[in-house]
């Protein structure tokens, strides 16, 4: 059986929340002006990090002499230098959370998703060597699957322990959307962007009891969506399409018994992480599977305090629900295509 033993995070120190709220409501005219401005306020988003440093006099990224003060904004070439170099920065320090809480000797295997960057040699060497793992450690690196990416590489991970028990897979997840703001002056990019921050998690799967047990992956394409959720690479970065229709289409999906509720079951779940894709998005989850409030508890505190960290979220949901007992519970993400990935998981003891 594979156990997901522990799980540590991190994220920049530098919170651009407010000022990219200020920067994008001053792209809007008079009529939607207020439009954005409920949106902001009902976002469920008090904070969200970025790897862009300060400037000299505190300001933030979007201010005068800051990364995007002007228009055009860097390419994509420099946005992939600064991904470089912050990525394995934050990786590693989400790897130091995790080893205060287990050993980490002896890995075998890493897996590590990104999809907000490409560097090659991959980052998956470059943390490798920075953590001095064995030359034969076999490195798998899941790329632009988006959201769901964390479920892929945990599901890497399982079968991984299963078909090799005596296996130590150090999973990493690293995003830095914050490296990829556009210029937008409508409403709808611009709501999406207020969406993502920068993080990083790490945790160890291994087939020592310990943790949550990792069990009955899942995945599920939803049709006649393709075009709901998309990354597009441009020559100023990575432009993210995220359709308003979105929550309804999932909703639609955990409503269908031939979808998602298929595979959850319908037992009692007493533990549920959900990607916190965003405040609709929960919402939508909450409302199809009739959830009290409550459930979703964990996810709505990562939206509040970090917002959406692409496929890192759903590694810090489980960091928190590792603080207590699960005797049943479902992993749920979603992501481009649109897709639907999961498992279910429950405590060692």
């Amino acid at each position: 059986m594979p156990y997901l033993n522990a799980v540590g995070t991190a994220v920049p120190d530098h919170d651009i929340h407010q000022p990219f709220i200020g920067w994008a409501r001053a792209q809007l005219g008079p009529r939607e002006q207020p439009v954005f401005d409920r949106m902001a306020a009902r976002a469920g988003i008090a904070h969200r990090w970025s790897v862009l440093p300060r400037l000299a006099d505190g300001g933030s990224p979007v201010d005068a002499g800051g990364f995007y003060a002007t228009a055009p904004y860097p390419g994509t070439a420099a946005r992939m230098a600064l991904y470089a170099q912050a990525a394995p920065d934050l990786a590693e320090a989400a790897i130091r959370a995790l080893e205060e809480q287990v050993v980490l000797d002896g890995v075998t295997h890493l897996v590590t998703a990104s999809c907000t960057g490409f560097v090659a040699p991959g980052i998956d060497q470059i943390i490798a060597r920075r953590l001095g793992l064995a030359p034969d450690v076999e490195r798998l690196l899941v790329g632009f699957m988006g959201c769901y990416a964390a479920v892929a590489a945990l599901r890497s991970a399982y079968h991984i322990v299963r078909s090799q028990p005596d296996a130590r897979v150090l999973v990493v997840c690293v995003e830095l959307s914050t490296l990829h703001l556009q210029a937008a002056t409508t409403l709808e990019p611009l709501l999406a962007m207020l969406q993502f921050g920068d993080g990083a998690a790490a945790g160890l799967v291994t087939a020592e009891a310990g943790g949550f047990a990792i069990e009955a992956p899942f995945a599920a394409a939803l049709p006649d969506s393709g075009e709901l959720i998309r990354w597009d690479i441009t020559d100023q970065g990575f432009a993210m399409h995220l359709s308003g229709a979105v929550p309804a289409r999932i909703a639609a999906a955990l409503a269908d018994d031939t979808l998602i509720t298929r595979v959850t079951g319908r037992e009692a779940i007493d533990a549920w992480a959900v990607h916190a894709g965003g405040r609709s998005i929960l919402d939508a989850v909450e409302s199809a599977l009739a959830l009290p409030r409550s459930a979703l508890a964990a996810s709505r505190a990562v939206l509040e305090a970090k917002g959406n960290m692409s496929s890192a979220t759903l590694m810090f949901v489980l960091a928190d629900l590792l603080k207590r007992p699960a005797a049943r519970g479902v992993a749920l993400a979603f992501g481009p295509g649109l897709a639907a990935e999961g498992f279910r998981f429950r405590s060692a003891a």
